[in-house]
């Protein structure tokens, strides 16, 4: 139960920007745990989850830096400038790359370790990304969009 909750909230907040207890609190109960602040504070405390400064002055949790898994490629502006098209249907994302560099691109993006990401194919120009749900495609299909447009 204990560790349910837990897997919940840092999914939540991975997903959302969230930047107070009770904002936390009623989003975990909308998805059926029945929590007082007591028990979200122990465990905001025991997950390590911190808040910081978004670009527009306000504060919100995010997760705790985990080390890298690997000492394998970053994802770089190299990496994303590899990328020629990011689709995404249903619970899947598919990223187009120049030959030869889907690879690469794949290990960046499970450098990133996003908690929605089940893990990733990938073939010479092609990644399928398989995500936990729809919703969460479509938010890192966005992100991947963004990244596209700062370059």
């Amino acid at each position: 139960m204990k560790r349910n909750r837990q897997e919940k909230m840092l999914d939540l907040i991975s997903r959302y920007e969230i930047d107070t207890q009770d904002e936390l609190i009623a989003r975990l109960r909308e998805c059926g745990y029945d929590v007082t602040q007591a028990t979200v504070s122990r465990d905001i405390r025991e997950l390590k989850i911190a808040k910081m400064m978004t670009g527009k002055g306000t504060y919100r949790y995010v997760l705790p830096k985990q080390a890298p898994r690997t000492a394998g490629p970053s994802f770089s502006a190299t990496l994303i400038d590899s990328i020629i098209s990011v689709e995404s249907a249903c619970n899947i994302i598919v990223i187009k790359t120049y030959p030869g560099l889907a690879n690469a691109v794949a290990v960046g993006i499970d450098g990133m370790n996003f908690v929605q990401i089940l893990g990733c194919v990938a073939g010479d120009d092609t990644i399928m990304v398989a995500t936990r749900d729809a919703e969460s495609a479509s938010m890192i299909a966005d992100r991947m969009h963004e990244l596209l447009k700062q370059i």
